[in-house]
């Protein structure tokens, strides 16, 4: 049996959405519908990157990518684009950007073997050409930050909203003044603390983390990475926890001092390790 292309899976998708046969669930959806499930199969491929389930991987990638085609032809259906525009914009795009690769603008254009530029060039190009379809791009926002979509996760959000102030110099020179800046969030994290109110500890608590991911960006460390790499930690030691307990006779049998225990023994295994 010869492979499934592309080509198939539109017109998998085509049926799906077909007016008089199609699949029920499939033709109550829109765009706002589809979207908790975009964002739920990219965190699944981000899940199958760092566990390196590559088998995985290449299932979760499918399901994101049915996510475009599926925006694709719901957007046909109006008129508006469909997948094979987007895929037009998408290598116009490319080839614009990477002038480094394509020196005359277009696909089939080569640079000359032995003449690479250096990567502090290219990212300057780079930017250079954004800042260039921004100019010409029909004006959709008012502000800097007003294109740094609100539905990004809080962390991912954060350091995009701090990249785009810097480019404008809006930003601390070096760690020093980002550390300070730590202190003193979490000082008034402790000034709340002592006065109770909820609803301005929340807010202090926000400060904090939006300085500690100032802290990550200036470092060159993702957060989110960070942060997922230290649940997962948490995780494996809390089974260690989990396992001690079950042999002593379930959790009731643990003393705060047990579980401490416990949690230095997983941590002094993931060393040992």
């Amino acid at each position: 049996m010869a492979a499934y292309s592309v080509d198939d899976l539109l017109y998998v998708m085509r049926r799906l959405r077909h007016p008089e046969t199609g699949c029920p669930w499939d033709l109550k959806q829109d765009f706002a519908s589809i979207l908790p499930h975009t964002l739920e199969e990219a965190y699944e491929v981000a899940d199958a990157i760092e566990r390196q389930d590559w088998p995985h991987l290449e299932e979760e990638l499918g399901d994101l990518l049915f996510q475009v085609i599926f925006y694709g032809q719901m957007a046909d259906e109006k008129g508006w684009f469909n997948l094979h525009s987007i895929v037009h914009r998408l290598v116009e795009k490319l080839i614009r950007r990477h002038p480094h690769v394509f020196p005359e603008g277009t696909k089939e254009s080569c640079r000359s073997p032995g003449n690479e530029p250096d990567e502090a060039w290219i990212a300057a190009r780079w930017e250079e050409i954004k800042q260039q379809e921004k100019a010409l791009a029909p004006k959709r926002t008012k502000g800097l930050l007003d294109d740094v979509p609100v539905t990004l996760p809080g962390l991912t959000r954060a350091v995009k909203l701090q990249k785009k102030a810097s480019g404008v110099g809006f930003d601390w020179k070096d760690t020093t003044g980002v550390v300070d800046k730590i202190r003193e969030e979490f000082d008034e994290v402790l000034v709340e603390l002592e006065k109770g109110d909820q609803h301005a500890l929340e807010k202090e608590i926000g400060d904090l983390l939006f300085a500690v991911t100032n802290l990550a960006r200036h470092q060159g460390i993702n957060p989110e990475t960070a942060l997922r790499g230290t649940n997962q930690r948490f995780s494996e030691r809390f089974s260690v926890v989990e396992q001690v307990a079950e042999q002593r006779g379930g959790w009731a049998q643990m003393s705060e001092g047990d579980m401490e225990d416990a949690w230095q023994q997983a941590k002094r295994q993931e060393r040992d390790s």
